[in-house]
């Protein structure tokens, strides 16, 4: 696992997209593994940015997303989708057929749990970007899920809805249930970027990177990837 260790949240950000832009001019027609939440909207920013100056294209990218809430689609201003469009579909010349994200107003959630699990097999990620709960999960993950899961619902653990309620106006907002892409499915990524920000992560990356790989922490198992980057800022870094 290599380890960068960043002053703050911008620098964290211009390095992530970075490492992100590196792959799409190594292999224009890259897979890429996407995530959503706070920590990587600065990286997507810095990657509009770098497509502004043309100096990366997407037309020929695929991507496949983490995970989706479930009950929310893209009508919902609360949903991936429409994060995903709102902080870099958008913004760049992809095809959005070549986007990929778990349909969350799916009428039967475990039939389209294995329908994107086969979809996620079929789609190596060349490079799968993850943020860091504080609570150790990745993608929806959380503590004691086993490493050899598949695309599955998961309940929310008060932990993460209250992580999330920074996304939402109010914290009975945020949904109790998502799809998330097993653990098996994020470690078949080619490469693994974590971004973290934050003293509020510090024990989770302390836990990722120097603890038992447990499945108490799903993120310590990425310890069992071979190429993993770690890029996270001096707060996060203060228990290494």
């Amino acid at each position: 696992m290599k380890i960068i260790i960043t002053e703050d949240y911008d620098e964290l950000s211009i390095k992530g997209a970075e490492i992100i832009a590196e792959v799409i001019k190594n292999n224009p027609r890259a897979v890429l593994g996407l995530a959503t939440g706070s920590t990587p909207i600065g990286a997507y920013k810095n990657l509009v940015k770098t497509y502004g100056l043309g100096n990366i294209t997407f037309k020929e990218i695929e991507t496949v997303n983490l995970d989706e809430y479930a009950g929310l689609g893209e009508e919902s201003e609360h949903s991936y989708v429409s994060f995903m469009r709102e902080n870099l579909f958008d913004k760049v010349d992809i095809d959005l057929k070549n986007t990929h994200l778990p349909n969350g107003k799916a009428e039967n959630l475990n039939e389209e749990c294995e329908r994107y699990s086969r979809l996620v097999f079929s789609h190596t990620q060349d490079i799968q970007l993850l943020g860091l709960g504080s609570n150790g999960h990745i993608g929806f993950n959380e503590p004691f899920t086993p490493f050899n899961s598949l695309t599955h619902v998961v309940n929310l653990t008060e932990n993460t809805i209250k992580d999330n309620s920074r996304l939402f106006e109010k914290e009975e907002d945020v949904p109790r249930q998502a799809i998330t892409m097993g653990i098996r499915e994020i470690m078949q990524a080619k490469k693994i970027l974590v971004l973290a920000s934050g003293k509020n992560k510090a024990k989770a990356v302390y836990s990722m990177v120097k603890g038992e790989v447990s499945e108490e922490c799903p993120a310590s198992v990425l310890q069992r990837h071979s190429d993993v980057m770690l890029v996270i800022d001096r707060e996060a870094a203060s228990l290494l």
